[in-house]
């Protein structure tokens, strides 16, 4: 069984929504476990601090901050909204780099064309190298390199045009 037939059996199984498989011959065996399929899954939520303000502000420059912030992201998302994702097809550790030494795939600005390699996703002791679906211009990287990523989550921003 080669890369290529373990990433299908990896994209099969996180499809199908069951929560094991096992695929045996004499000479290989691999097992594939997940939280879905009705299980009752648990996730830890990280803890958020908030520190408390040193001054009381007047009430009217309060309630004009939190509006301002959701005009922004608002903003960013409909900027966002041309651009096409380039998501993990499976859940691992997102790497920029072949290896330490490399150099990374690709950086915002460079051109990408359907097949090319824009990182690498280590599942289960396995470096998979993830390929353009699309060609375009990458304008937004939105993973950090080295951290976990989820199934479908998006990598990439690109631009099409």
């Amino acid at each position: 069984m080669d890369i290529k037939d373990i990433q299908n059996l990896i994209k099969f199984v996180s499809k199908a929504e069951v929560s094991e498989v096992k695929y045996k011959t004499k000479d290989f065996e691999i097992t594939i476990k997940t939280p879905l399929a009705g299980s009752d899954a648990v996730y830890a939520q990280p803890a958020v601090y908030h520190t408390a303000p040193q001054a009381v502000a007047a009430p009217a420059p309060a309630a004009s901050a939190p509006a301002a912030a959701p005009a922004e992201k608002a903003e960013a998302a409909s900027d966002d909204s041309k651009y096409v994702a380039i998501k993990s097809p499976m859940i691992g550790t997102f790497y920029r780099k072949p290896s330490p030494d490399k150099d990374v795939f690709v950086n915002v600005g460079d051109e990408v064309s359907i097949g090319k390699t824009v990182c690498v996703i280590e599942a289960m002791k396995l470096f998979n190298q993830i390929e353009s679906e699309i060609s375009g211009k990458i304008v937004k990287i939105l993973v950090d390199d080295a951290t976990p990523v989820e199934y479908d989550q998006p990598l990439f921003l690109v631009d099409p045009s």
